[in-house]
Parts: C-alpha cells; structure tokens; sequence
C-alpha cells in the first residue's frame, strides 16, 4: 500500500462501478433534483422496483415517521414524507444491499448496519430543533462507508487498523492515518461526493472526527460525532471485542458540550432510539 500512496479521491473513483447506487436511486435522485417532479412520476419510478416498494412502505409506517399503520400506497407515503425524506428512505433501503462480498472476518454487516442505522436514528434525533432534518439520519447512516471500502479493497491492511480496536476509537484513527495516510472518514465522503449527495452530507461525513475543523459545518459535523459517539454505547460496530472501560475521545466530549448534551438527554435520546432503530433495521434489512 505505501509504495502506492493512493489518495480517497483515486480509491472512490475506483470503487464506484463495484459500490454504485441501483438505477432506481440514480432515477429518483435526477427526479427530486430536477425540482418539479410530481408525486405521480416518482410514483411510477418506485412502483418499478416490488422490493423497494415494500421496504418504503414498511420504514413509512414505522415509528420513525408515527403514522403506524396509516401508509398504504406509495404516493401517499410520498405526500405525507415528502421528496427530500424520499429520497434519503430510497438510498437508505437500497445502500445496504450495494456493500457485499465484504471478508465477514473484518466485520458482520449486520452488526455494522445496525450501528450505521443508529447513529442515523440518534443524529436525526439531536437535530430536532434543525430544518432539513432528515439529511442527519442519511449522514450517520452513511458515516462509516469509507470503512467498508478498506475493507473490501485493503483487506490485510484493514485487520491491522483493527487489531487496535482494543486501545480505542483514537488509536484506530491514527493507525488508518499511519497504514492508509488517510481516514475512512475522508474516503466515505468522497464516495458520496462522487454519488452526488449534496455537501451537507458529505462534509458531515468528512469532519466527523474534526467537528470544529469547518466552522460552516461546525454544528453539524458535531451532531454527528455526538452521535456516532452516543451509537457506540447502544451498539458497538465491529466484530472485536470492545472494551468500555475505554476512554471516550475527547472530540466526544467537546460535541456533547458544544451542543449542550446532559447525561439526562443523552439517556433519553438512547431510549427513543432503541425502539426507532429495531424497527428501520428491519424495514429496510
């Protein structure tokens, strides 16, 4: 790897023909982009795709949107969520199923999607109070993606950044930054760059473990890594073994005191995720 330094922008690029979003995302994404596509004609683009179907309907009715029970067609998912929380429902039933063949010695992907899921579900939750809510639960859904691109394409090199999980997050960091010369937080954002998802998406993703790097992403690259933070305790993400008496990094302490988290609203955001992530899991798994 190190005689060939390659950089994220080089890897993405090589990657994406194996980790592509399916024609129906590409379509439904141009759609809502296009700016006036009606209810009818994404209607028609979802309705192509049975699979698609029954997971929207599924994630339309679950918790996550309260309106159990109520959603029975697709358009009428469509006009009560509306286009932008489509869209991130389209990608997210679809992009769990783009990441496969991945070395089940590195990672179990359901363990690593049910993380991904919760720390989508607790961003979601912390930014309550922010319009456009809903780009929160794409961006920590999508925060790890960079890892599985090591994984698949670094294999070897990928189980010796994972023989530090033990000594923590941070030692992992700099094992990445030391082996790759870079950080799956950079390499994730720009597979997304290149899937054309909007910036305030993917430099959340890029400046998850910097969150004060950028001060016009400050806020929300800080509700991130609140979150990331928060979803190691509901749900660890790799196959080793965690250790929990280890050491919470520090860029987790500044983003909870930056966005004035107490352990009182920690404790209540975990309990509302919890019933939250059960359910989009098996909506959308």
């Amino acid at each position: 790897m190190t005689e060939t330094q390659m950089d994220p922008r080089t890897i993405a690029t090589n990657v994406r023909s194996i980790f592509s979003l399916p024609d129906v995302v590409i379509r439904i994404n141009d759609l809502i982009d296009s700016g006036d596509a009606s209810n009818y004609e994404l209607e028609q683009v979802i309705s192509s795709d049975p699979a698609l179907t029954a997971k929207l309907l599924k994630f339309a009715n679950s918790t996550y949107f309260g309106f159990s029970g109520k959603v029975e067609t697709i358009l009428k998912a469509i006009s009560i969520i509306g286009h932008k929380e489509l869209r991130n429902l389209v990608l997210a039933s679809s992009v769990t199923s783009t990441f496969k063949g991945i070395s089940s010695d590195l990672v179990d992907m359901d363990t690593f999607w049910n993380h991904s899921i919760t720390c989508g579900v607790t961003a979601r939750l912390l930014s309550s109070s922010v319009g456009s809510r809903e780009r929160f639960f794409i961006a920590g859904l999508l925060h790890g993606v960079g890892r599985l691109i090591l994984f698949s394409q670094y294999p070897e090199e990928s189980a010796k950044v994972l023989s530090c999980t033990t000594q923590g997050e941070d030692v992992v960091i700099q094992a990445e930054r030391k082996i790759f010369g870079f950080t799956h937080a950079q390499l994730g954002a720009e597979l997304l760059k290149q899937w054309k998802l909007p910036p305030n998406i993917w430099k959340m993703v890029e400046h998850q473990l910097d969150p004060m790097k950028d001060a016009e992403y400050e806020y929300d690259a800080s509700t991130l890594c609140a979150a990331i933070n928060i979803a190691n305790y509901i749900q660890p993400c790799t196959n080793q073994k965690i250790n929990h008496e280890e050491t919470i990094p520090d860029r987790a302490f500044k983003s909870w005191s930056y966005l004035g988290l107490s352990v009182e609203i920690i404790e209540s955001v975990m309990t509302v995720a919890k019933l939250q992530v059960t359910e989009v899991f098996n909506a959308i798994r």
